[in-house]
């Protein structure tokens, strides 16, 4: 796992849309895995300056959204499905029909998280997948004590993530009690993983995740085992890292492995 710490947010945002744009780069018709919450916003919007700046082409692009509110239907502006269109994909040249975001208000849960595993696996599979992190260590809507090798399904949220969201909602009993997410499983199919993170209420964690034992009490420990994982945390959400002296040494001088090995 690298551990790249940023100055701030703003910084975090940039390195993170940075390092997506570089696959996009390297890749056309990569297959994105995105994340939702305040903390990627930054990075949408680096991405849609690239786009109109740099010409970054968003065209052969394919996405895959972590998760949804389950009884949401796609144009409730408390979706997630919403809130991609508003922070990114109406910004750039994407296909709207190659954007792909769980759909809240199936009838049937079950059978479309089936169908979500498979167009995953039709378009060959997730090149990249982006996250976050919730302040109980979850990633996707992957709560505390779920398996590390679960698929697509519905999970039941609990309180902490429930209180968080609630600052999206008019009411706090508005919030949605179950979600449909990718599971462990199905997000560390993906050929990379980046996770991003900032603020002190997700420094315990990040800790945690990081430098901790792998738990499904903690899921996104589970990147630990992963064999091309990211992390990129502004100084707030690195704060309580204890190896920071060693992480900082990497990210200055990864110029020199590079160089040796002819990158």
């Amino acid at each position: 796992m690298e551990v790249i710490v940023a100055g701030n947010y703003d910084e975090m945002s940039r390195v993170s849309a940075h390092l997506i744009a570089k696959e996009i780069k390297k890749k056309h018709n990569l297959v994105l895995g995105l994340a939702t919450g305040d903390t990627p916003i930054g990075t949408y919007k680096e991405l849609v300056r690239i786009h109109k700046n740099e010409g970054l082409d968003f065209s052969k692009v394919t996405t895959f959204n972590l998760d949804e509110y389950l009884g949401l239907a796609p144009l409730n502006k408390t979706s997630y499905n919403y809130f991609m269109w508003e922070n990114l994909f109406r910004h750039v040249n994407i296909h709207p029909g190659h954007t792909y975001v769980p759909q809240g208000n199936t009838e049937d849960p079950e059978e479309f998280c089936t169908w979500y595993e498979d167009q995953i696996k039709k378009a060959g599979g997730l090149d990249l997948q982006l996250l976050g992190i919730g302040r109980d260590g979850h990633i996707g809507f992957n709560e505390p004590g779920s398996s590390l090798a679960s698929r697509t399904r519905v999970k039941a949220l609990i309180k902490i993530t429930i209180d968080d969201n609630a600052k999206f909602f008019d009411k706090p009993e508005d919030v949605p009690r179950f979600a449909i997410t990718m599971g462990v499983g199905t997000i560390m199919e993906a050929k990379k993983l980046l996770l991003i993170a900032n603020g002190k209420k997700k420094a315990d964690v990040c800790a945690k995740f990081i430098e901790g034992p792998v738990t499904s009490q903690i899921t996104a420990t589970a990147l630990q085992l992963h064999s091309h994982a990211t992390v990129v945390l502004d100084e707030e959400a690195a704060s309580v890292l204890s190896r920071r002296e060693y992480y900082n040494w990497v990210r200055d001088n990864k110029h020199m492995v590079q160089k040796k090995i002819g990158r």
